[in-house]
């Protein structure tokens, strides 16, 4: 069993700093995907630092996580939420340029992207990052564990995504990495290939079901 862990929608200085102490002590890397307005903040930032510095990934996750790609017919939008978000995260990104899409509720369907951000990701050569495994922790934050623990034993490689928010349960990550090394679960950085449609630019999976009509 694979897994794969991202972070969500920080970075929150206290609660990312918690998360990143936890991943230190079971020597487990993740890739955080930022909300960039939140680096404007610079203890925001400085946890951001330090997590690329202990070696996680950091990805972009739009400038403000407001509006879904696939909602807006505004031609401008790719620039302001993926370009502008990128200019913020600056020299903390991976080299592999990662991209993951606002997905209200963790939901796979066609408000993901628009053909302009399609056309802006592809042209930029970002490799857009999805999920195949979201345990709801940002509205249910003592109850995500079993739930995700269990959901995990029905795929052979998981990309879990978890939010490094002051909901609570981020107190609860040293249970789940814990349940993880007793199921002997190999813990990787890379992301399961069904979840990447786009490489450096590169479509590899259709993504009509991402697109707006």
């Amino acid at each position: 069993m694979k897994i794969t862990l991202t972070f969500d929608n920080g970075p929150t200085a206290p609660v990312t700093s918690q998360v990143l102490d936890t991943l230190a002590c079971h020597q487990a890397k993740a890739t955080f995907f930022l909300v960039a307005e939140n680096l404007k903040d610079p203890a925001n930032r400085a946890a951001a630092e330090r997590a690329a510095a202990e070696g996680h990934r950091i990805g972009n996750h739009t400038l403000t996580h407001t509006i879904q790609l696939g909602d807006s017919d505004d031609p401008h939008l790719p620039e302001r939420e993926i370009g502008q978000a990128q200019h913020l995260i600056g020299d903390l990104a991976s080299p592999d340029l990662l991209f993951r899409p606002y997905g209200r509720g963790g939901i796979l369907d066609h408000k993901l992207l628009s053909h302009t951000s399609l056309t802006y990701l592809q042209q930029h050569a970002y490799t857009c990052v999805l999920w195949n495994c979201v345990p709801h922790d940002w509205d249910s934050p003592a109850t995500w564990v079993d739930r995700c623990l269990a959901d995990l034993t029905t795929r052979d490689w998981s990309l879990v995504v978890l939010h490094d928010l002051p909901t609570g349960a981020m107190c609860h990550l040293p249970r789940f990495l814990d349940s993880l090394e007793e199921l002997g679960a190999d813990l990787v950085q890379d992301f399961p290939p069904d979840c990447v449609p786009i490489r450096q630019g590169h479509l590899l999976h259709p993504v009509d079901h991402l697109l707006a009509s």
